[in-house]
């Protein structure tokens, strides 16, 4: 895997417009956000967005604000506020930690008072002290701008109901049909909007709507809602408010009050672009204001990335959590045993264009696998034991055989690993009628253990159902490194335990949650359900695993990447399987598919 601060940074029209933008003095240094809704966990699209976000910050010595906006009282949650702000961290921890944009805890930032709050986010060391963003810190300001459009005429509260309003805004082909109470007078307007403050009306009864233009071709600019009324608890602001701004209305003005320049979102805001502009134009704010620029989201195959989705997978129990391995989500990933160095080299460099497209999850996969490798600690597992009983040594033999940490990684040394006449072997490793070209163990037949001697298999022991049980093989003692036939070649070499030493562990082999590469294209994507993206095996791995940290990542020789999971205790190891060392799906997936992005 190429090293990502390393290497050159990409190249796509965002950033052309950024690098455009300074170098004609329009500022002096970029200012982006990335603004999760409060409602759910982050997932890997979003993974897409920190990269983009943060790395054009880091690219270009600019700054990049976490900021909730939060607008949404009834869907929003600290559970999700919490989760986000660990996830983000994460990702962008030791390569962009830096451009972090955060805020003294407690203040609220105002436009007056941007250059204090961008000198201290670009200036600190660390975040003590200092918290995300919320658009919610801003309702009074919001409220005070929503005024200023009715005064201007530009906005008026309107009676219809959400159903009647949606009804009447029409079609592209189809001109709106105008509130009734679009001709309100400035001085009515202000009343009842003062009024839907005041909590003076109930939910669904009034809103406040920008007058614009009922016959225009964008929909979106058809009068718009601004606030709406929710008598609902605000996770940030209690029960303060009881009216609540659209995201549209307090996304443009977030991003104006924290001093955004370049204000970044996937393409289905394209649309809302245009009110965008005219709420920040018809504010006749200071300048420069900022400007949105869109690009396309990230699709993967064999993933579902809607929120109300992933929410169905936890509440109907098919995965157990938000943070469960097989889920989308970045704390599932983490869970899983991918590292952030791995996530960003994927969402950093699958590049970023204008349109839409689906891209292979093989792409994913490959990144990770990469990274893995270079870092991964090589340790001798067994996740399905055969025992092998090497009857040419004494029943009592041991001896200490050498084993390699990380053959990618010279300076992670070797380490001692204890050799005896019982081991286990996995069931796979053995074939007793075997297809042309098997080359692991069979009757007769001979492999090589791993750092240890060629073997052949002399004897099959079975139980009373036929099924094998035992191995019995004699070892060419002088096949060791150092021995006279070190040399002598064979075509298989297969992985062990030493069944004395052995420590059993739980581990959990993980695989692709769907069958299908388009889940969201069958109509229920709960029908496409892997059944076997799960099984649970009680694994044998060499002692030195029972020291296994957290923070490390293992490669289970011959088997796939693993990871310590959470639920681990003292004497009750759980491993995750991160990945396989290959890729199993790639004889069984259609290839080429239309519009698919295909792994290298």
């Amino acid at each position: 895997m190429a090293n990502l601060e390393a290497s050159a940074p990409p190249s796509d029209f965002i950033r052309d417009v950024v690098r455009a933008d300074l170098a004609a003095g329009k500022y002096p240094f970029p200012v982006t956000r990335f603004p999760p809704e409060p409602n759910g966990y982050l997932h890997i699209g979003h993974a897409k967005s920190i990269c983009l976000n943060f790395g054009i910050a880091r690219e270009f010595g600019g700054v990049c604000n976490l900021r909730f906006d939060d607008t949404n009282p009834t869907k929003e949650d600290v559970e999700y506020v919490e989760s986000i702000i660990t996830d983000v961290k994460w990702l962008i921890r030791g390569w962009a930690d830096h451009c972090l944009g955060l805020k003294p805890r407690g203040e609220v930032p105002s436009r007056k008072g941007r250059d204090f709050y961008l000198q201290a986010v670009t200036g600190r060391v660390d975040d003590a002290g200092y918290e995300p963003f919320f658009a919610s810190d801003y309702f009074e300001a919001l409220y005070e701008f929503a005024v200023e459009l009715i005064r201007r005429g530009k906005a008026y509260v309107c009676d219809h109901t959400a159903e009647e309003v949606d009804r009447m805004r029409g079609a592209p082909d189809k001109v709106g049909q105008p509130s009734r109470w679009r001709d309100r007078s400035v001085e009515e307007n202000l009343d009842l909007f003062a009024r839907m403050k005041a909590g003076e009306f109930p939910d669904g009864a009034r809103t406040l709507r920008a007058k614009i233009d009922m016959a225009s071709p964008n929909v979106w600019m058809r009068d718009p809602v601004l606030y709406r009324i929710r008598h609902a608890e605000h996770h940030h602001t209690g029960n303060r408010w009881c009216i609540y701004p659209t995201y549209d209305f307090a996304h443009c003005l977030s991003d104006y009050i924290e001093g955004v320049t370049h204000s970044i979102c996937t393409l289905e805001f394209e649309v809302h672009r245009p009110l965008y502009d005219w709420i920040l134009e018809n504010l006749d704010l200071p300048r420069p204001l900022p400007h949105q620029y869109e690009f396309a989201r990230l699709n993967l195959t064999y993933t579902v990335m809607s929120k109300r989705k992933l929410m169905a997978l936890v509440r109907d129990g098919i995965v157990r959590g938000w943070d469960d391995p097989r889920m989308p989500t970045i704390s599932g990933l983490r869970r899983r045993g991918v590292t952030p160095e791995a996530l960003r080299h994927f969402a950093y460099n699958i590049g970023i264009t204008k349109y839409n497209s689906l891209t292979d999850v093989a792409v994913l996969e490959h990144a990770i696998r990469d990274d893995l490798n270079k870092r991964a600690l090589r340790r001798l597992a067994v996740l399905r034991p055969l025992k092998l009983v090497i009857t040419n040594l004494p029943d009592d033999h041991t001896e200490e055989i050498l084993a390699v940490n990380n053959p990618e990684d010279p300076a992670a040394g070797t380490r001692p690993v204890v050799f005896g006449n019982h081991l286990y072997i996995e069931q796979d490793d053995f074939m007793e009628n075997p297809p042309p070209k098997y080359y692991r163990l069979r009757p007769g037949g001979e492999v090589r253990l791993k750092y240890a001697y060629i073997i052949r298999c002399d004897e099959v022991v079975k139980d009373a159902a036929g099924r094998v049980v035992e191995l019995r093989c004699t070892a060419d003692l002088g096949s060791k490194t150092g021995g006279p036939t070190a040399n002598r070649k064979v075509k298989g070499t297969i992985h062990w335990v030493n069944a004395r030493t052995a420590v059993p562990v739980e581990c959990r082999l993980y695989d692709r949650l769907f069958t299908v590469p388009e889940p969201d294209a069958t109509g229920d994507f709960k029908s496409v359900i892997n059944p076997n993206s799960l099984e649970v095996v009680t694994a044998l791995c060499e002692p030195a695993l029972a020291a296994a940290r957290p923070e490390e990542r293992y490669q289970f020789e011959r088997l796939g990447y693993f990871v310590l999971d959470p639920d681990s205790q003292p004497g009750r190891l759980v491993f995750n399987r991160t990945i396989t060392l290959k890729d199993s799906w790639a004889k069984i997936e259609p290839k080429n598919q239309p519009g698919v992005t295909q792994a290298e």
